[in-house]
């Protein structure tokens, strides 16, 4: 077997049909469009919507962040979130640290800055370190 003896398997590659192409192929006259109407003659433009006002035209410019009342709004962050409670389970003296938190699969996603909620209470007092703290979490740390 040579390459120019390759060919595909019979039925696998079908014959391109041509519309339009007198009334013996059985696909002549109207070619498949129909007899009569708007897309019967021609193709309609993208966005037409039959002489309704258009949905690009019915919408108001400019949306979204950066045009009025929401061009001063801050871009959300999204903390991992650890509660005090969770933080008891370590012992008196371990520095608490965002990267201890990921090898203890408290906190689950290395990208994202760590929170502490002070939900819970500190029996013994720890080192934390992270990048936020609720009020709450700060008085509580600094009691214990």
């Amino acid at each position: 077997m040579r390459l120019n003896d390759l060919k595909p398997d019979p039925g696998s590659r079908p014959k391109k049909f041509r519309k339009g192409r007198g009334i013996g192929s059985g696909k002549g006259r109207t070619a498949t469009r129909g007899s009569k109407g708007q897309h019967h003659r021609n193709t309609v433009r993208v966005g037409f919507e039959g002489g309704q006002t258009p949905i690009q035209r019915r919408l108001p410019m400019k949306r979204g962040v950066g045009h009025g009342r929401t061009a001063n709004a801050k871009i959300r962050i999204n903390y991992a979130i650890v509660n005090l409670n969770q933080l008891a389970a370590f012992d008196a003296e371990t520095p608490v640290t965002p990267d201890l938190l990921l090898q203890r699969r408290i906190v689950r996603n290395p990208e994202d800055p760590v929170k502490i909620l002070g939900d819970g209470d500190l029996a013994h007092a720890l080192t934390v370190r992270a990048h936020a703290f609720s009020r709450s979490a700060i008085e509580k740390i600094q009691a214990a």
